[in-house]
């Protein structure tokens, strides 16, 4: 039981380290995405708009390890993709952190359209033809007031899509591997040690460590999205 609650090792606050970086990098990279598809769904009106959807939210009902082959068959050394980043830029994702930052966005990108397609809905849609009747452009109705508007959406995305890229596994795995240091995350540390002989008790720290990022990140949700309601009613 002291075992379970010693101080982090190097490799384990390396992969601590790691896991926040691709999550970190993964969320704020996927953020703008989830904002145009989010409005998009909202307010869009337009043909086959059902197989939009589909497809933003195919990766939450399929299995993350079909996820991680389709990365690996579209962004691989011989993947269509894959090629045109190692021709054009002199890029890799494979085996590399950028990889699983890749891999997390994809998981995390549709519970991130989610919220703020909802408070984007829930945006009173007179103040933006207010907004257009006064000679506002459309991006600037957007920018100006449906966005502000639906500030505690967009922040509650943004801080659930780096909880769900904090704790993915199946996809990261299956795309870039397990290299110590480059794309084992947390996740697939605690993998790793259940792997090994008596590892259960490196694992269930991790895996404490990981509930306990999760807990602050949904608990960072509610409070934001309180005080931005609040802020929204005195105005």
């Amino acid at each position: 039981m002291t075992d379970l609650f010693a101080p982090l090792t190097g490799p384990e606050l390396e992969a601590l380290g790691l896991s926040l970086r691709v999550a970190g990098v993964a969320s704020l990279a996927t953020l703008p995405v989830a904002v145009g598809l989010g409005w998009l769904m909202a307010r869009g009106v337009f043909p086959g708009k059902w197989l939009v959807e589909a497809a933003i939210n195919l990766p939450l009902v399929l299995p993350p390890v079909v996820t991680g082959l389709v990365l690996l068959l579209m962004f691989g050394s011989r993947g269509p993709l894959g090629r045109v980043l190692a021709d054009v830029f002199g890029v890799s994702l494979l085996f590399h952190w950028t990889g699983a930052a890749l891999a997390a966005a994809v998981m995390a990108l549709p519970l991130m359209v989610r919220p703020i397609r909802l408070a984007i809905e829930g945006v009173d849609r007179g103040l933006e033809q207010a907004a257009a009747t006064l000679g506002a452009p459309p991006a600037f109705v957007v920018f100006s007031v449906t966005l502000p508007l639906a500030l505690p959406g967009v922040i509650a995305g943004a801080l659930l899509g780096f909880a769900r890229a904090f704790g993915e596994f199946g996809a990261t795995v299956t795309f870039v591997g397990a290299i110590p240091g480059e794309t084992r995350t947390l996740p697939v540390a605690i993998y790793a040690s259940l792997q090994g002989l008596d590892g259960e008790t490196v694992a269930l720290r991790l895996a404490l460590v990981s509930v306990a990022v999760a807990m602050i990140a949904l608990f960072a949700t509610e409070a934001v999205s309180r005080f931005l309601a609040r802020r929204t009613a005195v105005a």
